[in-house]
């Protein structure tokens, strides 16, 4: 049978629904049932009687069971109507199963509204980087200052160290290939080459995206989670005008420097494995490796370098100022933005390789 029906007694309260649950219990509910109770009897229903039938409901949940009132009047109906949102939790309603199409058009338009907000920011800070100075509407050189310091002063240590380690690593790998041809003096120009037009600038940039790009998402989520970015608006500030401008800048003077420092480590550690390792005299070594210096390979690494230091400090700002949530969201945000940072700026690194070797090339 699909319905198990109970009458339930003329006064229920504590004990008598404590009886009526045992009733029940000692049914087998199968998956589907209805169980059926007949309220024609009922006289008096209190509040732990209203608690045993919602025990009853939860009973009948548990099992893929349903419940039914039925006859119920007066006082008691009128009491059922209040506890029928408790009771009601019972049928298991089954969530809206969501569209592909409905899928793909969602994520549509949370795609293109962030896209649009980056734009938004980009046109800002770029006005207030550029424009806004010259027609005097001010900037904050003090906090300029400060942020080239933070930026680019403190991070000389790592990114000349992981730029020296790398640059001994590929010399190491170069020499030890081409050592059964004998030309082992070509690792200084590999390794002018390579570091001029990709290594040195992408392995500073990504140090840089790691230490100062998580700390323009930290810094800026921080500020909105406490509410500080709402009361810069409330105060008549702008915000790409008070905090966004002077990072951006900051950022596109000290990468190229940084990326400086890290192409001549590099070099350094390029120098290290040839001079004291494969045994080549220093003047022929540094002959070698000035030779294999063009003016093209430098443009194309330091182009990339201001490119990269753009989207740095934009995507930093544009997650930062995106978070919602507590501690958490800005966790989430500063992880985003690191990953952000490194996809954008492959794809930066492949239209350069496209434009100089394929275009100018």
């Amino acid at each position: 049978m699909n319905e198990i029906r109970l009458t339930c007694p003329p006064r229920l309260d504590k004990e008598s629904g404590s009886e009526l649950f045992k009733r029940l219990r000692h049914e087998k509910v199968t998956e589907g049932q209805t169980l059926v109770l007949d309220f024609s009897e009922t006289e008096f229903l209190d509040s732990l009687g209203g608690a045993r039938l919602i025990e009853i409901s939860d009973h009948l949940r548990r099992w893929g069971g349903q419940m039914r009132l039925e006859n119920e009047h007066g006082d008691v109906a009128e009491f059922l109507k209040v506890i029928t949102p408790a009771l009601s939790v019972t049928s298991s309603i089954q969530p809206k199963e969501v569209e592909v199409l409905e899928k793909i058009g969602g994520t549509a338009i949370t795609v293109g509204e962030e896209i649009w907000q980056f734009i938004d920011l980009c046109i800002d800070a770029i006005y207030w980087t550029v424009l806004g100075p010259l027609e005097g509407k001010g900037f904050r050189w003090g906090m300029l200052l400060d942020e080239m310091h933070e930026m680019g002063v403190r991070a000389i240590g790592i990114v000349c160290m992981m730029n020296f380690l790398l640059g001994l690593i590929i010399a190491m790998l170069s020499a030890k290939q081409v050592e059964n041809y004998g030309v082992q003096i070509l690792v200084a120009d590999a390794m002018m080459i390579g570091f001029a037009r990709e290594l040195a600038a992408v392995m500073t940039a990504v140090v840089v995206a790691a230490r100062t790009g998580a700390a323009i998402a930290a810094e800026l989520a921080t500020m909105k989670v406490q509410e500080e970015i709402d009361a810069l608006r409330g105060m008549g500030l702008n915000v790409a005008q008070f905090l966004v401008a002077p990072k951006l800048l900051s950022m596109v003077l000290m990468l190229p420097c940084l990326w400086v420092l890290g192409l001549i480590t590099s070099l350094s550690g390029g120098f290290v494995w040839g001079v004291f390792v494969l045994k080549f005299n220093f003047s022929v070594w540094y002959t070698e490796t000035l030779n294999a210096a063009h003016f093209q390979d430098l443009l194309q690494g330091f182009l990339k370098t201001i490119a990269f230091a753009i989207a740095i400090a934009l995507i930093g700002c544009h997650n930062g100022l995106r978070v919602t949530g507590g501690s958490r969201g800005v966790g989430l945000m500063t992880t985003r933005a690191v990953v952000m940072d490194i996809f954008v700026m492959i794809c930066i690194d492949i239209v350069f390789a496209t434009i100089f070797y394929y275009i100018l090339g």
